[in-house]
């Protein structure tokens, strides 16, 4: 597989790492095609163990996101930027310390946004609170879930 099919194959990933966060788009299906599509046009055994390893990762988050209470994010008060905060302070708690940094990077970033528009510390531990409780945590599960997708992929990339 060339360079330019890599990079796409990334930019799909990334795609389906911001589509978890917005509400209605297929983001973990977006990750999983990619890897399957990296999968079916470099046929290798380190492509195919990623892409079962790959499922199976979003089979679990599936069956963890149908256990965890319904999404009920807007009447929570979570906005798009709430989400944007979230999603970098998972990717930077990923980076940071590698795939356990994204669980108290995701709740950090959402604890930013709320202390930046509320104020106070209470408040933000507050609203941190209310978002995780309706929902907060079901796009925890999916956004890791991708993220140790895209770890794998970008691991195999790299040094398989």
């Amino acid at each position: 597989m060339g360079v330019w099919e890599l990079l796409l194959v990334g930019v799909v990933i990334v795609l389906g790492l911001c589509g978890v966060l917005v509400p209605g788009v297929p983001g973990s299906w977006l990750v999983w095609a990619a890897v399957l599509w990296w999968a079916l046009t470099d046929p290798q055994p380190v492509a195919w163990g990623v892409l079962v390893g790959a499922t199976g990762v979003l089979l679990l988050s599936l069956a963890v996101r149908w256990a965890l209470p319904p999404r009920r994010l807007r009447q929570s008060g979570a906005t798009p930027r709430m989400g944007a905060y979230a999603g970098a302070g998972a990717l930077l708690g990923f980076v940071l310390l590698p795939v356990l940094g994204a669980l108290p990077g995701f709740m950090a970033g959402i604890y930013l946004h709320e202390r930046l528009r509320l104020g106070r510390h209470g408040e933000a531990l507050a609203g941190l609170r209310t978002v995780m409780r309706s929902g907060g945590s079901s796009v925890l599960a999916e956004l890791f879930a991708c993220l140790v997708i895209a770890g794998a992929w970008l691991g195999a990339v790299l040094w398989g």
